[in-house]
């Protein structure tokens, strides 16, 4: 208690972050028609152009701001009791976890990863939410999940083929985008252990459709039941 990682010493910076940090506002005020992405790779194209003597000037700052964090580190570990190292390292462990899912995600983004279909309850509201009643976000998808809920199977029917249709553009999106990636030498992205699905009959189909709307509204209920408190 009272400790938290966000306490421990910070790594210092590596000589080319070093630079960059100097360096961006001069090269700003230079360059202010550029976006910061263009910026960045003009300051990295400084850097790699920069004589060895002058980063040697970084890299000196570079180690002696380490020697400097390794003492504080070791301050810093010294003052906590197990209990706390251990607490410390569990929330480490997640705030890493985080970090990984998030650049995986950007990483899919970047990929033009198609996205996941749309679900008859989730179509219902993209196309009322404007209009509904609420005051915040939160309000609105409460209206719009008792609206839902209040609509008959056959008033949810052009929702749930709208779903269904896109299910379908979804399988056929991902087709061409796994093709693709085993192209760039990516498999390690396509989905494992993959079963094609059997053919459904119009019952089979009715009672899946019903079962999947059901679910989706158990999970509207509980998100927003999670929001409200």
């Amino acid at each position: 208690r009272g400790i938290s990682t966000a306490e421990r010493p910070k790594r210092p910076l590596s000589a080319y972050f070093r630079f960059l940090k100097e360096n961006h506002s001069a090269f700003k005020q230079k360059n202010p028609e550029i976006n910061s992405v263009a910026l960045v790779k003009k300051i990295a194209g400084a850097w790699k152009e920069l004589p060895a003597s002058q980063k040697q000037v970084y890299e000196e700052a570079r180690k002696t701001d380490w020697e400097r964090y390794k003492e504080q580190l070791a301050t810093y570990k010294a003052q906590l009791t197990p209990a706390q190292a251990a607490a410390l390292k569990e929330e480490r462990k997640k705030q890493l976890a985080k970090r990984r899912s998030f650049k995986a995600k950007r990483e899919l983004t970047v990929l033009g990863k198609p996205k996941r279909p749309r679900s008859g309850f989730n179509i219902f509201v993209s196309e009322h939410f404007q209009e509904s009643e609420g005051i915040s976000p939160v309000g609105k998808l409460k209206q719009l999940f008792d609206a839902w809920q209040k609509l008959s199977s056959s008033q949810k029917q052009p929702y749930l083929q709208l779903a269904e249709d896109d299910k379908v553009r979804y399988e056929n999106e991902m087709k061409s985008w796994e093709a693709k990636m085993v192209e760039l030498g990516r498999e390690d992205l396509i989905r494992s252990g993959r079963q094609r699905p059997k053919p459904k009959t119009a019952g089979t189909a009715k009672k899946v459709g019903t079962a999947k709307a059901s679910s989706q509204e158990k999970k509207a209920k509980l998100k927003l039941k999670k929001s409200e408190e």
